[in-house]
């Protein structure tokens, strides 16, 4: 099994919606390779020949490199997304669900580090339309942690004086897991996410409190 299907814990990528078998096999292939060589120095063959097709084959199911990166970044982004608006709409307390937010997407960025390394560091090799798209749904993101802190602000839970500053500051501390992360290393996914969770709640004064 391959790095961009493997987690830490041994799950499978979801690439499921990616259809048929062959899109599939070249979509996780170009996920390795843009994690490991870059998408500027990754070229359609070096793709094809990891998921052991021929490049013509690779023209088949997709029109240019761009739109492999673009499909990556598209299903990254939307189960980012969803892991955070499921956190920030549960139940408990605001301290309670920005913890949750923060343990499920540092676990997501470290179990997927291959994945979220292409999904979160090629954004600039996306043309204008793409590159649009995908902010778009960055905004949400960034929207679904900026209201759980601005709630924990009203009900007292949390002291935080620049709200905007301080959720751009979590959002890079969880992201920044999927260029460090070593499955080999001393923390499971699970352990670094707890250990963020952590931090971040000291870090808009909850634990405090």
């Amino acid at each position: 099994m391959s790095t961009a299907q493997e987690t830490a814990g041994g799950e499978v990528e979801p690439w499921e919606e990616v259809t048929p078998d062959a899109a599939r096999r070249l979509l996780v292939a170009a996920v390795e390779a843009f994690a490991e060589r870059g998408y500027h120095a990754t070229t359609t063959r070096d793709i094809a020949g990891r998921a052991g097709m021929s490049p013509a084959a690779l023209y088949i199911h997709y029109k240019t490199k761009e739109e492999l990166l673009h499909r990556i970044s598209r299903i990254g982004h939307d189960r980012a997304l969803s892991i955070l608006r499921t956190a920030a709409r549960g139940d408990g307390s605001a301290t309670q669900r920005l913890a949750d937010a923060v343990s499920s997407f540092v676990r997501w960025h470290a179990g997927r580090r291959t994945t979220a390394r292409v999904v979160q560091y090629e954004l600039e090799a996306l043309g204008p339309d793409a590159r649009a798209e995908i902010l778009a749904l960055r905004r949400q993101v960034d929207a679904e942690v900026r209201g759980i802190i601005e709630e924990g602000v009203a009900a007292g839970e949390f002291e935080v004086l620049d709200v905007h500053g301080t959720t751009l500051a979590v959002l890079s501390l969880c992201i920044d897991v999927a260029r460090w992360f070593n499955v080999d290393g001393p923390r499971t996914p699970d352990e670094v996410g707890a250990l963020y969770a952590d931090l971040v709640l000291r870090m808009v004064g909850a634990a405090a409190r």
